[in-house]
């Protein structure tokens, strides 16, 4: 499953205020916020080290970061009163092809640990537990595990699984082919039937790449960051899933899921001394400190624009068959960690793109050249270094031309004319509304909203004054009122590293996908003996045998 980063906009409207009572094993105190603002600066909590306290009234919290003495474990807390708490932790995971390693091993490590070794706890406790959020996610460059409930005994049982799953997984052979990929009998009661992939990531993934929307949005980033993790795709590319083997995921998962490479979050109003004990004792303590490695270095920029082309299926429900060509122009803009400037490029992108009064909508959509906007549109601040794209999609193949000068012609007006006041302060006062209306999922969209920036080193307490963002930006727009047609001109219209990417339909592409998973697939089965076929018939007849069994003790007992 992916997760990817959006505007200040999209993420503060998941947050509302949660008025609901403190249940039991909770502070004494009258505010879990007052509590933590008396934690001090060096302060040493079971096993960590406290580094800062910050008091954040604007969201109603207070912050508290620490760090792992032994392992150098990354910890923010924000306490707040609210009853709905939750906990993640993220470990920053950056493959180096496209096997979907760290999506395969976030669906294996919930299939038994050490102290949980049964099949697949994770999902018994969808049924045992008072949570009210559980899940897991593969990002480009991170993997997140949260939860959340209101129950104190729930959140320490959860805990408990969700540590003992992503620290001390068995990462069982049978479990790695169940959910990555393995060869199977398309007939598993006839041995001579033919041998197909089957894997639930292997299909998960086979089902993405047929949606031609992420199809392009997966060729937008590898093409835009050809140099590193983002020029392979994290999830898994189906052809590409076969060449990976059960010991490279162990190895994955030895380098990546160390706590040296992990940054945890905590948020509501139960103590974090215990979550921190829990941690430490549970998980933590049996550990050292390792370089693990894992950072990303910025993308070499571009000296000249550059073009690609790719294809995909035709739409068969299309309204107009002559229209199902995408056009979009991708910008790489700075780094994720300068807190105000991504406050700025998002805020900015809003402006751009948001609304029917915004400038591209007015040159894109209204001339109704294509049916909307580019899958991909507008600020992505989900990668090391963000990136703005505009473009049109359900186009004919003959409008590329003119949708590029569209482009080209609107961000010149930008510059030229600016913003009407008016849209800028309604933007401003939204942002600030937003932030007094905050919903009961609000420590899910606080760990969403600060997971990027963090994994590349980021503040998380700075993007948590957006207040001060927003009293900075209108700083300088006193100060300079083509401060934001400076940003258009430096990232827009003088900025190289630019990619324009054209998707058009292929008639034969569902008959080349097929005859390339076929290749791939007789490439494998060469490989094997006879006995090892036979070994795969007998392994899924085993499987079977004990799913039929385990069914009968369930209706006995």
């Amino acid at each position: 499953m992916f997760r990817q980063a959006g505007t200040v906009l999209q993420k503060l409207r998941y947050v509302r205020l949660n008025g609901q009572q403190q249940q039991t094993w909770r502070l004494k105190s009258t505010s879990a916020r007052e509590k933590a603002v008396l934690y001090q600066p060096g302060q040493k909590l079971h096993g960590f080290t406290v580094r800062e306290v910050v008091a954040v009234p604007d969201l109603c919290l207070t912050a508290v970061k620490l760090a792992h003495d032994q392992t150098g474990a990354q910890y923010l807390h924000a306490a707040r009163d609210d009853s709905n708490n939750l906990f993640s932790v993220q470990f920053r995971t950056t493959p180096m092809d496209s096997t979907g390693v760290p999506h395969i091993l976030e669906h294996t490590v919930l299939c038994g640990s050490k102290k949980y070794p049964c099949r697949d706890p994770f999902f018994k406790m969808l049924n045992r537990s008072l949570s009210t959020f559980m899940n897991a996610f593969t990002a480009s460059d991170y993997t997140m595990y949260p939860f959340s409930t209101q129950n104190g005994k729930d959140f320490q049982n959860l805990l408990s699984v969700y540590l003992d799953a992503v620290f001390f997984p068995c990462l069982r052979e049978q479990d790695f082919w169940q959910e990555g990929w393995r060869l199977e009998n398309e007939d598993a009661t006839d041995p001579k039937s033919p041998l197909v992939f089957k894997g639930v990531v292997f299909n998960e993934m086979k089902g993405v790449f047929s949606d031609s929307e992420r199809l392009f949005a997966q060729h937008l980033q590898n093409k835009l960051y050809p140099d590193h993790t983002y020029s392979v795709v994290s999830g898994g590319e189906p052809l590409a899933i076969p060449d990976l083997t059960w010991e490279q995921l162990k190895q994955f998962h030895a380098t990546h899921y160390h706590p040296s490479n992990a940054r945890f979050f905590t948020y509501g109003d139960l103590p974090l001394e215990n979550h921190l004990e829990q941690i430490h004792e549970e998980a933590l303590c049996k550990f050292g400190h390792i370089d693990p490695n894992t950072e990303v270095p910025s993308q070499p920029h571009w000296t000249s624009p550059r073009e690609d082309h790719v294809t995909c299926s035709p739409d068969a429900l299309a309204p107009d068959q002559s229209k199902q060509n995408t056009l979009c122009v991708s910008y790489l803009l700075g780094d994720i960690t300068d807190t105000f400037e991504g406050f700025t490029l998002s805020l900015l992108s809003s402006l751009m793109v948001s609304g029917p009064n915004s400038p591209f909508y007015k040159s894109l959509i209204e001339p109704k050249i294509g049916s909307n906007f580019s899958s991909v549109v507008g600020y992505d601040g989900s990668t090391k270094e963000a990136s703005f794209s505009i473009g049109l999609q359900g186009m004919a193949e003959g409008d590329a031309e003119r949708v590029k000068q569209i482009i080209s012609q609107t961000i010149d007006d930008i510059i030229q004319n600016g913003f009407e006041d008016e849209r800028i302060e309604a933007l401003l006062h939204k942002i600030e509304i937003q932030m007094k209306h905050q919903s009961t999922n609000f420590g899910l969209a606080l760990a969403s909203y600060v997971a990027s920036s963090w994994n590349h080193g980021g503040d998380p307490v700075e993007l948590l004054k957006i207040s001060n963002s927003v009293a900075q930006f209108r700083r300088a727009l006193t100060e300079n009122p083509r401060f934001l047609q400076e940003k258009v001109k430096f990232y827009f219209k003088e900025n190289t590293h630019q990619l324009t990417l054209k998707m058009s339909p292929d008639e034969d592409y569902m008959d080349k996908q097929t005859k390339a998973e076929e290749k791939k697939l007789q490439e494998k089965i060469q490989l094997l003996s006879d006995g090892d076929k036979k070994q795969i018939y007998e392994k899924k007849l085993q499987e079977k045998i004990q799913l039929l069994s385990d069914g009968d003790k369930k209706q006995i007992y």
